[in-house]
């Protein structure tokens, strides 16, 4: 699909999503001047991040950090050979945001850090890429939505689904009523992840700065097996497998169904595969259902491949006439024989995404993913893991998820903080 098609797709689908109330004005800024931003957190996502952002036209990444030296090294390098310029590498990202050079911070650090990190960088007057999710626990979300409208900022979730084009035709088809009212969306999710084993206290290595690693959250020792990615099975600084790939899923199936908020969740679930550190389901089911009659399901096994999908695709609707099976590209709808009656195909999502934070800063086109699409999404998420910690299904206020008659699961609702970390808007 061409750039003129896949604008003309998303704006029938954006037309959908603004009746939700979801999206946000755009900023204004010259189209002529460059954009300098810097990126935070250099894992394979961040340099990601870092190199194709930089590719963009008037685009320019000059700075890039991480509180681990290797990594830091290894971006530098990294831009370097990709994109055949220098940056400047550092360990702490606040020593930056009062360059009033940069326009936009993208952040790209443990999901502990992401909503602190963005409500200083917002603060500051920087427009901020979120990586997902978006949140640790549904008050930081709360938090980024009053800070991106208190401070006037454009911010874009990760949800790089919401840009690709042949899923921004398909949801477009099930808006326009290809199969009916859609009432339910069933989320796959498989993978093949071994054990993190039992780790041992000790120091952190060198070129480590693992106090401010912890940033926000409250201090605990080092271990040796939490960094870099084991962290994510860990309820201090993690949100499973359901915050860490479960949040694309269902902000697919929050678009099929035009569905923002929950009046009931419930999941179940357990760590079946090891025995060893992580907290986290390894298996999990959760199940939203909404005001209106129409429901979410997530079904995760992150320690076996084997998918029930035939073509291993990631969200199925049904509908009153028929049923839409997505996959990363795009879709299959069927009706109620299991007739073919549409396909969309293609490639592409990332690029768009990028772009589209781009052109909102330029003024040029609205954010598809911004913070209140982001904390709904992610909103959800933190419900199913509560239902899930707690063994109990929980009944939701529909017009802002919070969970109602359960004191004990409310204290889920936001985290304690490292004393002076706590954000604020």
């Amino acid at each position: 699909m061409d750039r003129r098609k896949f604008l003309e797709a998303s704006a029938v689908a954006g037309a959908g999503f603004a009746a939700l109330g979801e999206l946000r004005p755009a900023a204004a800024q010259s189209p002529n001047e460059q954009l300098q931003l810097m990126v935070v957190g250099m894992g394979g996502r961040g340099r990601s991040l870092a190199t194709d952002f930089d590719a963009l036209p008037g685009v320019r990444v000059t700075h890039v950090f991480d509180v681990d030296e290797s990594r830091r090294k290894l971006a530098v390098e990294t831009m370097k050979a990709k994109n055949g310029h220098a940056v400047t590498a550092g360990i702490d990202f606040r020593e930056q945001l009062g360059d009033d050079s940069i326009d936009a911070v993208v952040i790209a650090t443990g999901n502990y850090w992401h909503a602190p990190a963005a409500i200083l960088a917002m603060k500051q007057g920087k427009h901020v890429y979120l990586e997902k999710p978006c949140s640790h626990n549904p008050h930081e979300g709360e938090l980024l939505v009053a800070a991106a409208e208190k401070y006037d900022r454009i911010a874009q979730h990760g949800t790089q689904r919401r840009s690709v084009p042949g899923i921004v035709e398909g949801i477009a088809k099930l808006r326009e009523g290809v199969i009916g009212r859609v009432y339910n969306a069933h989320c796959y999710y498989r993978n093949v992840r071994g054990s993190i084993g039992n780790g041992k206290q000790g120091d952190p290595p060198a070129g480590l700065d693992f106090d401010l690693w912890q940033g926000p959250a409250p201090r605990r020792p080092y271990t040796d097996n939490l960094l870099h990615y084991n962290w994510h099975w860990r309820w201090h600084w993690g949100n499973g497998e359901l915050g860490n790939n479960g949040v694309h899923l269902i902000d697919v199936a929050r678009m099929g169904l035009g569905v923002k908020t929950p009046q009931q969740v419930s999941s179940l679930g357990g760590r079946y595969r090891y025995n060893d550190d992580q907290e986290t389901p390894d298996t999990q089911i959760a199940v939203f259902t909404f005001p209106g009659g129409s429901q979410i399901t997530w079904e995760a096994v992150s320690c076996n491949r084997f998918h029930p999908a035939p073509t291993r695709d990631e969200v199925i609707f049904y509908g009153e006439d028929g049923a839409a099976s997505f996959n990363g590209t795009g879709c299959r709808i069927v009706d109620l024989k299991g007739k073919t009656i549409a396909e969309t195909s293609g490639r592409g999502g990332w690029q768009e995404h990028l772009e589209n934070f781009v052109a909102a800063i330029r003024g040029e086109a609205t954010v598809v993913a911004p913070m209140p699409v982001a904390h709904h999404s992610a909103l959800l998420c933190h419900l199913g893991n509560t239902s899930y910690r707690l063994g109990r299904t929980l009944t939701c206020e529909p017009k802002t998820g919070r969970i109602v008659d359960d004191t004990e699961a409310m204290g889920f609702w936001r985290r304690a903080y490292e004393p002076g970390w706590e954000p604020t808007v």
